[in-house]
């Protein structure tokens, strides 16, 4: 079986992820900061580990401002919805994905204003355009900084200095970008940071995180138990406790901390070279087939290891179906939650076959790949 459907889930993980999740699970799997005993004291000390390694990855100098949550779509909802309020105008993008589009239709209903600005046909966003539409209750700037959909590696930089020079917020969807590329929230002046355990940062499922900027009063999305001033029945305002209530996913936390180790271990930067010479060398193979069309900039420098393609009019659905029953090649074709970034790019109608690749693909799959697309772009 070849996987490449990272960008969905990266699989499969590093040993020791998959080591350290079962060792937490049988030795130590306790209730964090819940109790005084030792197996309480020692998942809980594991989690902070956790937190530290994230914060030294973005460049965060406080780890306590990373808050562990169940997945990016958990941390985007938080950030949109503990920011905005009635009356509010927020500027977003049409690439961006689901996890951000559905939480502004929701509030747009309940009286925030927003602007959504359009990419062009490879995926790419005119900062200056954001710019432009900058008003007096502008109070938030979100977006992707790499495209789920055609995998444009977004100005996040510039858009940052936007965001600071005009005293607005800026939130950032690291789903497809945290532990491939570099993230640094001061360079890059993000404010608020969503990102996923399961995808670059090689943890498992159910884990995720958002970072907040020290200073800003994010409503949190739910109360309950934190272990801290239970005396009250005020919820804490202390960081991480105020945006955690109720019980860690402890071992998947120690498993996004192997995750994040391997990351350190490895280079962040041979990580990201090596998925660009996959998706270089993909890219140049498909675009030699004929009938094959390759959506999203050509040039790896601009795009993440994410490859959307379609073979003639065909069905997006049906090709991925050929790939996997025929070949044992895992793909994902459609919409992927995107639908806006499809209707820019227009794929609208017929989706896409996205191939995602990881650190653990090899050149060998991306060959036997492109033989199979050469293979069924011949038969249909």
């Amino acid at each position: 079986m070849i996987y490449f459907d990272n960008a969905a889930t990266s699989f499969p993980k590093p040993d020791v992820v998959y080591d350290s999740i079962m060792k937490a699970m049988k030795e130590y799997g306790a209730n964090p900061g819940r109790s005084g005993h030792k197996l309480a004291l020692r998942i809980g000390r594991e989690i902070f580990e956790t937190r530290e390694l994230l914060a030294k990855l973005f460049n965060v100098g406080n780890p306590m401002n990373i808050i562990f949550t169940s997945n990016c779509t958990e941390s985007l909802n938080l950030g949109i919805k503990g920011v905005l309020k009635r009356g509010d105008h927020v500027i977003t993008t049409s690439m961006e994905h689901n996890s951000v589009l559905r939480p502004i239709s929701v509030l747009k209903s309940q009286g925030v204003e927003v602007t959504i600005i359009e990419g062009d046909s490879m995926g790419r966003i005119d900062p200056s355009k954001i710019k432009k539409n900058i008003k007096e209750n502008t109070k938030l700037i979100i977006n992707t900084h790499v495209s789920n959909l055609t995998g444009t590696i977004m100005p996040v930089k510039l858009i940052g200095k936007i965001a600071k020079d005009n005293g607005i917020y800026y939130l950032v969807d690291a789903a497809q970008s945290a532990g491939v590329y570099d993230i640094d929230v001061d360079e890059m002046n993000i404010d608020i940071l969503a990102f996923p355990g399961h995808k670059g940062l090689l943890g498992p499922q159910g884990t995720g995180g958002l970072y907040i900027r020290d200073g800003l009063n994010i409503r949190e999305m739910k109360q309950g138990g934190t272990g801290s001033v239970s005396h009250l029945l005020e919820q804490p305002e202390m960081f991480p406790d105020r945006y955690e209530s109720g019980t860690h996913n402890g071992p998947g936390i120690v498993g996004l901390g192997e995750g994040v180790r391997y990351i350190f271990k490895e280079g962040i930067g041979n990580i990201r070279k090596y998925e660009e010479e996959l998706t270089k060398h993909f890219v140049e193979e498909v675009l030699k087939i004929d009938n094959v069309k390759v959506y999203g900039p050509l040039d790896v420098e601009e795009r993440g290891a994410v490859v959307p393609i379609n073979i003639g009019n065909e069905d997006s659905s049906e090709i991925s179906y050929i790939l996997d029953s025929k070949y044992d090649i895992e793909v994902r074709p459609g919409l992927h939650c995107a639908p806006m970034a499809h209707k820019t790019i227009g794929t609208f109608e017929q989706g896409v076959v996205r191939f995602s690749f990881g650190p653990f693909n090899t050149h060998k799959e991306i060959e036997f790949a492109v033989k199979a697309i050469k293979e069924i772009s011949r038969e249909i």
